[in-house]
């Protein structure tokens, strides 16, 4: 993808593995291509009825007494491809997914980069 116009903030890891999105009462598999400490790429299944805007739970299970949760909104959708935005990881879950995140890296101070515009982002927020 062209960087200028690629206006992802965080560090992307690729990280192919078969995921559940949870959207209202039901739940979808999917399979997921890259994650961050803010988002997800998933490709979804043509019968998937998310829309933009939408509330859906990613898992992500690294092993039987390990998984991913995040609470995510649909960021946007092209054909099978979805989007997602970040909204609220539990602390194990984030403790995971840095660890996944750290472990993919090329470059280590990027993960520490997006750790302190994650910690800013918060304290502007309150």
């Amino acid at each position: 993808m062209n960087t200028s116009t690629d206006r992802r903030l965080f560090l992307r890891s690729a990280f192919h593995a078969p995921v559940r999105l949870g959207l209202g009462e039901h739940e979808s598999p999917a399979f997921l291509h890259d994650v961050s400490l803010k988002g997800a790429l998933v490709e979804v299944s043509s019968s998937w009825g998310g829309r933009v805007g939408e509330v859906c739970r990613l898992h992500l299970e690294l092993a039987p007494d390990a998984a991913i949760l995040m609470d995510t909104t649909v960021a946007h959708i092209e054909g099978r491809h979805v989007g997602l935005h970040c909204e609220r990881l539990d602390l194990d879950s984030m403790t995971h997914l840095r660890q996944l995140v750290e472990h993919n890296a090329d470059d280590p101070a990027l993960l520490e980069r997006d750790l302190a515009t994650l910690v800013a982002q918060g304290r502007d927020a309150t």
